[in-house]
């Protein structure tokens, strides 16, 4: 017999009016619960930033509810938003001719891969983060 997956997931659902504070703050509830998130507060913060991006990516550029799922597959935390827009985003450099649009270039940064994928009721934004090794944790 093969070997099984083993995975804890959480899902929560942001009104287009909520703050993103919320989600960070639910975001880092769960994380804690996590075995290496005590001895990788980097990848930590990665996370909760693109928390922070893909929601007001959600809200801001989609006009739409944002659902939040972690999944963590004892490999890789996967960060997924969903919202209804179907148009897929794609990470823009910094310029000064416009005050936003960083957000995937930040993603894109802070993330160990990302893809956005279009849904029949508008697209998925997946972030993936691995931590370090154990024992490689920072100390």
């Amino acid at each position: 017999m093969g070997e099984s997956l083993r995975a804890v997931g959480w899902a929560r659902s942001l009104p287009l009016h909520s703050e993103v504070k919320t989600a960070r703050e639910w975001a880092r509830g769960h994380l804690e619960t996590l075995p290496w998130a005590g001895d990788a507060s980097e990848v930590v913060d990665d996370v909760l930033l693109t928390v922070s991006e893909l929601v007001t990516n959600a809200h801001v550029h989609a006009d739409s509810s944002a659902q939040l799922v972690m999944t963590w597959d004892e490999q890789c935390l996967h960060v997924a938003v969903h919202d209804s827009s179907a148009a897929l985003p794609t990470p823009q450099p910094p310029s000064d001719e416009r005050p936003g649009g960083r957000g995937m270039f930040l993603v894109d940064a802070l993330a160990d891969d990302w893809e956005a994928r279009p849904c029949h009721d508008g697209k998925m934004v997946i972030a993936c983060f691995r931590p370090p090794p154990a024992g490689q944790h920072e100390g």
